[in-house]
């Protein structure tokens, strides 16, 4: 039942983006940070798809990458990069409220401490390599789609998406697998492997949505 309910994850978080966009950019902006905040929280699970070990997260990412590259298109290059920093910023804020509330004493009779240490143990390690792949990434990502536009003349925008985003996500499995996860999961092979050809999938997929959305959200 996994992959199904991935399929459904993503649809539901690629709608959400669209729903946010035709908000305003304001508005993707906060979702945007919302979702870097959430994978950090849902990267340590780990489930099997088709007896292939992964994390539960890659929805997420494809979403930022979604969002970012709506926001580049519609609203232009420095609104995409204000959003990575306000995310940047969300998800630092989000590790030090953790330390704080692991800091509180519990009481005698409190039964969620032991799962907020297992949860909140790694988050460091996790949020900081997330951090640095996030924000190398996305500029990476951010200047190539802007080099691609520019060159293309503003033409072939559905090529120039899956180039983007494609090279991008490569570089973000890579990165982030080796720097928050290795020594965690339990095969980083297959993290790197079908993480990676899920996030292909789902921009196949999206990229089509992305289209859409020009149509449908306005500046």
């Amino acid at each position: 039942m996994n992959h199904i309910i991935f399929i459904l994850h993503s649809l539901i978080i690629s709608a959400s983006v669209l729903f946010f966009g035709w908000l305003g950019n304001a508005a993707l902006t906060s979702l945007i940070s919302l979702l870097f905040v959430l994978t950090n929280i849902f990267v340590i699970k780990q489930i099997e798809i088709y007896n292939y070990t992964i994390t539960s997260a890659d929805a997420y990412i494809i979403g930022i990458s979604f969002g970012i590259n709506i926001l580049q298109e519609i609203w232009g290059k420095k609104t995409g990069q204000k959003a990575i920093f306000i995310s940047f910023a969300c998800s630092l804020f989000y590790v030090v409220m953790g330390q704080f509330h692991l800091w509180y004493i519990p009481a005698p009779y409190d039964t969620s401490h032991l799962p907020f240490i297992y949860l909140m143990n790694h988050s460091i390690r996790i949020m900081s390599a997330s951090l640095a792949s996030y924000l190398i990434v996305q500029y990476f990502d951010t200047i190539t789609y802007g080099y691609l536009k520019t060159k293309a003349d503003g033409k072939w925008f559905i090529v120039r998406n899956y180039i983007s985003m494609l090279t991008s996500q490569l570089f973000d499995t890579l990165l982030f697998s080796f720097l928050g996860l290795y020594g965690i999961v339990h095969n980083i092979t297959h993290i790197i492997i079908i993480s990676y050809l899920i996030k292909v999938f789902a921009i196949f997929l999206m990229t089509p949505a992305l289209y859409c959305a020009k149509k449908i959200i306005k500046k």
